[in-house]
Order: C-alpha cells, then sequence, then structure tokens
C-alpha cells in the first residue's frame, strides 16, 4: 500500500501531487513563484499544469527539454510563465537509450509502477525483472498488472511465476477494459498520487489509461489489436503525458518499451534479487562468483532448492550488462575510472 504521511495538506496544489519534499526546496527569495508539473515534454516546448490549468511554459534561452520529464515539478514567474528552474525529483524512471550510454529520464516523482504484462507469450520474467530493477532503482514501488488472464489456460500459475520475481510484490489481475479494473486498483490511485505504466505494446496499457480516466476525459488514448500469433501489437502510444485519472490521482502513460537496456541499476538488481546478495556475505570467499568456488553460500542455497538456478543465470546476465552499461565514474584529470 502507498504511504501517504509525506503529503501535505489536501489543496489544490497537493492534489496536483505537491509535497513537503518539494516545497522544502523553495528558497525565500522563490515564494512568489508559482510551482507546476510537466504534463508533456516537446522537442523545443513544455506544458504544464498549475492549479489554474494547463500551460504552454517559456523557456529561458538554451533551455534543453531533454532534461525534463514527465512528472517534473518546476518553478514559473506566474506573469511571464517563464520557467525559473526545476526541483530535485523524489523518484525517476530512467532508461538507456539504444546507441547510447546516457540515461533519459522517462518519468518522475511517479509513487508506483504498474508493469503490465500479459497471460500469453508476451509474459516473460526475465524482462520483467528488468522492470523490477528501474522501480527499485528509481525509488519507485512496483505493482506486476496481468492481463488476459481470462484467456490463459492457467491464470494462477502467470501470477505464482510473477509473485516469485521479488520479496513483497504486489501482483493483481485486471481486465483494462472492464471499470472494475478502476475499483481494483484505487489503493494506488488516490488523490495526489501518480503511476506510471511500462510494459510491451498491446498488452493493454492505453486501454487501462482510459479505464482509469473515466468517460469524462478529453482525449481518450488511442488502442490497437495484437498479433494472435506471438502476441506482440502496435505502438499505440507515441509520447509521454500526464493524465488525471477518477480517483483523484495522476498517470503517466509511456511508449511500448520493447527492448530495456539496464544502466547504472546495481542497487536496483540487488533488492531484486534479494536473496542472492543476502547470501554474498556468507560465502567463503569475498569475491566468489557463485559459480564453482568452494564454499559458496549461494550455491549451498541452490543445493537445497532455497534458490532457483535460472535466477542466478539471469541476477549473472542482468549484473554482466549493467556494467558494461553503465559509463565509468570520471577520475583525476577527466579519465574514466579512478586507476591509481
Amino acid at each position: 500500500m502507498t504511504d501517504l504521511s509525506h503529503l501535505l495538506p489536501l489543496t489544490p496544489l497537493a492534489s496536483l501531487g505537491w509535497l513537503t519534499f518539494f516545497e522544502e526546496q523553495r528558497e525565500p527569495h522563490e515564494t512568489d513563484l508559482a510551482p507546476m508539473r510537466i504534463a508533456m515534454v516537446h522537442r523545443s516546448r513544455l506544458s504544464a499544469l498549475s492549479v489554474e490549468g494547463p500551460v504552454e511554459l517559456t523557456l529561458p534561452v538554451h533551455t534543453n527539454t531533454g532534461d525534463f520529464a514527465v512528472g517534473d515539478w518546476v518553478l514559473v514567474h506566474p506573469r511571464t510563465r517563464m520557467l525559473h528552474r526545476r526541483l530535485n525529483r523524489r523518484t525517476v524512471l530512467e532508461r538507456r537509450v539504444e546507441g547510447s550510454r546516457a540515461l533519459q529520464p522517462a518519468a518522475a516523482n511517479v509513487d508506483t509502477l504498474f508493469i503490465v504484462t500479459s497471460c500469453n507469450a508476451d509474459f516473460n520474467q526475465a524482462r520483467l525483472e528488468r522492470y523490477l530493477a528501474l522501480a527499485n532503482q528509481g525509488g519507485t514501488n512496483p505493482v506486476i498488472l496481468l492481463t488476459k488472464a481470462d484467456m490463459a489456460a492457467d491464470g494462477d500459475a502467470y501470477r505464482r511465476q510473477a509473485a516469485e520475481l521479488q520479496r513483497g510484490l504486489d501482483v493483481v489481475t485486471v481486465n483494462p477494459r472492464r471499470p472494475e479494473a478502476a475499483r481494483t486498483l484505487a489503493p494506488w490511485c488516490g488523490v495526489g498520487q501518480t503511476l506510471a505504466l511500462v510494459g510491451s505494446s498491446g498488452v493493454g496499457k492505453s486501454t487501462l489509461v482510459n479505464t482509469l480516466a473515466g468517460p469524462g476525459q478529453a482525449l481518450p488514448q488511442e488502442t490497437g489489436a495484437i498479433r494472435e500469433h506471438d502476441a506482440k501489437g502496435r505502438h499505440t502510444t507515441t509520447s509521454r503525458s500526464l493524465h488525471a485519472i477518477a480517483g483523484g490521482g495522476w498517470v503517466i502513460d509511456t511508449p511500448g518499451m520493447r527492448t530495456l537496456h539496464v544502466s547504472g541499476a546495481e542497487d536496483g538488481i540487488a533488492t531484486l534479487f534479494a536473496e542472492i546478495t543476502e547470501l554474498a556475505p556468507s560465502c567463503r570467499f569475498r569475491d566468489c562468483t557463485h559459480a564453482h568456488e568452494p564454499g559458496c553460500a549461494v550455491q549451498a542455497a541452490i543445493a537445497d532448492g532455497a534458490i532457483n538456478p535460472e535466477r542466478l543465470t539471469r541476477w549473472r546476465k542482468l549484473l554482466d550488462e549493467n556494467q558494461d552499461n553503465t559509463p565509468a565514474p570520471a577520475g583525476p584529470r577527466g579519465r574514466r575510472g579512478g586507476g591509481g
């Protein structure tokens, strides 16, 4: 369940997701500036939400819109609508873009990440683990949503496989097209709460956004069909945007991501594979690879049936990919690494 203790008393600003975390960042000379929340990031402009409604921001010269993400809080001059600065993020979902080693913010200040997958050929534990690592690293609470369970021969099997991916993980079965989905997900969709959706195209993300938003929304999300033979769908969402939902919260829909490259997510991976990382200090050797060393606590747990050997394989693969994709910090005189 989402912790609401950080929320300010309910005000129009708090209903947009404004928290004490952001209020405490305002300097004394910034009290006349208006807090606004980024609702859409365009190539050369930013759209925001204020307590009065939507606003097109005026940007200072040389502003790089790529430094902003949907969900960011910014301070704005109320009369000129000139952007003053972005506030520090409470949480951030970042992904590495194909062909680049840099991380790109996908969404900011998200309380809950709904990881959507279908009970068919789309279901893939290794890919779900990537999304979980992303959520863990960014400080966001992950929840796996299973769709199309009514079309599966054994929907409970998918639920069990998803639940075993991480300790304490919430796994919820929903039909995105039915109004009951909004009631099922209500604990994460209250006033001022922000959620984001990720998953392959065709699993029902845009349909779910429509259902959560309710019939009064102005711009329904376009939805698309999937190919039956491989459960793949067309990309129907092409840009990230912030939508109001009926429960008083906010949802960020994201483009379907078929491939998620893990980068800068060492802590998120450690949380994801806690059953492995917590045993590592008990190994005989400090640099144990958990492959063939004597006195390996992880291998002993595998032999006892406490750890699935496939999990160890996926953990090692994810760690290697993360290391390959994460740039080394710059050392003295700008050199990579800290070599002496």
